[in-house]
Parts: C-alpha cells; sequence; structure tokens
C-alpha cells in the first residue's frame, strides 16, 4: 500500500522548484482515512525563504482540514534514504504522532521505515507554550 504513497512523492518530486540548488525534493502523507497530499520543495533566490517538500506538503494537508498522519514519505532525486530536515521533523511531529511511520526513499522505491520519533525523539512540545 505505500508503493502509492512513494509514487505521490515522485510525481512531486517532479514538479520541485530548484533551480539554485538542482536538488529536487518531494514528499507525501497519507491521512487515516486514505487521503493522500504530496508538495515538491520550491527554492527562491532569497534562500531562507523557499519551502522544504514536507512544508509543501503540510500546507496542502492543512488546507483540506488535516486529519490524523498515517504515513508519510520522503524522496530526493540525488541522494538514497533522505531525511526530513530539522525544522521539517518539528512540523511533522506536531502534525503526526511519535509512532507514525516515516518511508525513506531513493528513485526505485522505499529504502527504510521508522518513525516520527525516532527521527525527532526529544522535539518542542506545543503544551509548554500555553
Amino acid at each position: 500500500m505505500s508503493h502509492d504513497l512513494f509514487e505521490a512523492a515522485r510525481k512531486a518530486m517532479a514538479r520541485a522548484h530548484a533551480p539554485y540548488s538542482k536538488f529536487p525534493v518531494g514528499a507525501a502523507l497519507r491521512t487515516t482515512d486514505g487521503r493522500i497530499y504530496a508538495g515538491a520543495n520550491m527554492e527562491v533566490a532569497s534562500y531562507p525563504e523557499g519551502w522544504c517538500a514536507e512544508t509543501t506538503m503540510l500546507g496542502h494537508y492543512v488546507m483540506d482540514g488535516g486529519g490524523e498522519i498515517a504515513e508519510v514519505a520522503v524522496l530526493a532525486e540525488r541522494m538514497a534514504r533522505i531525511t526530513p530536515c530539522g525544522g521539517c521533523r518539528q512540523r511533522l511531529a506536531e502534525f503526526g504522532r511519535a509512532d507514525t511511520k516515516l518511508h525513506l526513499c531513493d528513485e526505485t522505491g522505499i529504502v527504510e521505515t521508522t518513525t516520527l520519533g525516532a527521527m525527532l525523539p526529544l522535539g518542542f512540545q506545543g503544551d509548554i507554550l500555553k
């Protein structure tokens, strides 16, 4: 079942806007009710202002109403087994759960499955900000 999630991430990666780094990335998530949301990285000349693929994906997910995330897949064209950056690990942790599956992919498919909790074991918790 995760192959379609990989394919959604691969299709998103093909739409990446990465004119500076030439490093396209795609990400896709599936909610527990089966909806899939995908995103690609988008670079701009002012580097910090671009969006990672996971951020774009989460934007689509939030705008459609969200829901419980069952699994996430991340793929980069030029890197096997890419992982989300630190900021995206925190974003994913806030929308997912520690046991949410995270599929790390290369161009052929899923090469490793871990969890969001394993990627960010000591992430910030929103309840401390209240």
